[in-house]
């Protein structure tokens, strides 16, 4: 095999862009993954050896969850050596909170793993399947001397690859679906493929690639807003199994700053429950102690998500909870970029 040629593993976990239209119905089903190259004859045209693999029971992907991001990890372990990249094939919904979870389970990650799907199915005449299916795989096989270009989890949709753990589903309407509001494209397609390599995430040495197979998802997100109230937020601090919450705060990290509120906080914290502080607003940083209303929540110990999305807030959270770190180590370790997914 040419050193630039790769050889690609399409890994179909459910979603839109698995379906095809049934015209006498009219309703969607989802289509044999082996006859892909029937369904887009332009895959024959690429360079790059691509093989297939679906899940049994295709996943819509409101009903994804930790288990299923695991059987994810786990297949790419397994074929790990004998492909040269991997395309996930999901549902958009909850593409970004996927994806993120992988960008922490796989650690020294050498080889790219590019997440798609679509807005329409790959069988509609107007279907942005083919586009977002063609350059994902293309993406994935791209090659600089033999070495792949792109070594993290990246997810392309609409022309723009983008870095896994920076995006949100941000369009439930649009061909322009996901968004990365603290972090540049890592890639964008027009008549040429542009790579941004400054952007790209550094592979240093060759530490064996490793999967980190425990997850825990005793975690909450909690939206702050004006009129919440004692009795609902004690019901949910005082849950039994809680473990973790994402608590989304205003602008640059701010909650209330009333005696109850504090005295809650305190009290999860007291308990164990790790709480991390990200912003409702689309971009921008959760920076404590920038106001008042955040100082407080700073000196209680809530952990800064700084410009952290919400998706990888969740995920980083599943990923840390099971090595039961003391909180101080805990606190230093989440405010710490390990993926990338902060600046």
């Amino acid at each position: 095999m040419h050193e630039n040629i790769s050889k690609i593993l399409l890994i179909y976990t459910g979603g839109t862009i698995g379906m095809i239209k049934d015209y006498e119905s009219g309703a969607l089903k989802a289509f044999n993954f082996d006859e892909l190259l029937q369904n887009i004859p332009e895959l024959k045209h690429l360079e790059h050896e691509i093989e297939t693999l679906s899940f049994e029971v295709p996943i819509d992907s409101s009903n994804m969850n930790p288990e299923y991001y695991l059987k994810i990890a786990e297949i790419i372990e397994e074929k790990y050596e004998q492909y040269d990249g991997f395309v996930v094939l999901h549902g958009s919904d909850t593409m970004a909170y996927s994806a993120s979870a992988l960008s922490f389970m796989l650690e020294n990650l050498n080889k790219p793993i590019i997440y798609t799907g679509s807005q329409l199915p790959i069988g509609d005449l107007r279907t942005d399947a083919k586009e977002n299916l063609i350059t994902s795989i293309q993406l994935a096989g791209l090659k600089k001397n033999g070495k792949s270009v792109i070594r993290e989890v990246g997810l392309y949709f609409e022309y723009k690859l983008y870095r896994a753990n920076r995006t949100s589903k941000v369009n439930a309407s649009h061909f322009e679906a996901f968004a990365a509001p603290n972090y540049p494209p890592l890639a964008e397609s027009g008549v040429e493929l542009q790579v941004n390599e400054s952007l790209l995430k550094r592979v240093h040495g060759r530490k064996k690639f490793f999967v980190h197979k425990e997850l825990d998802n005793n975690i909450i997100i909690i939206k702050i807003f004006p009129g919440i109230n004692e009795k609902t937020l004690s019901y949910f601090i005082n849950l039994e199994s809680l473990k973790g919450i994402v608590l989304e705060t205003y602008g640059s990290g701010n909650a209330c700053n009333e005696k109850w509120f504090t005295d809650i906080i305190k009290e999860a914290i007291k308990k164990g429950i790790k709480i991390v502080n990200v912003t409702q607003c689309v971009g921008g940083s959760v920076i404590m102690g920038h106001y008042e209303t955040s100082t407080k929540l700073k000196s209680l110990g809530v952990v800064s998500g700084r410009d952290i999305t919400t998706e990888a807030a969740v995920a980083k959270l599943m990923y840390l909870i099971p090595k039961n770190l003391a909180p101080k180590v805990f606190k230093t370790i989440f405010e710490t970029s390990l993926r990338g997914e902060m600046s």
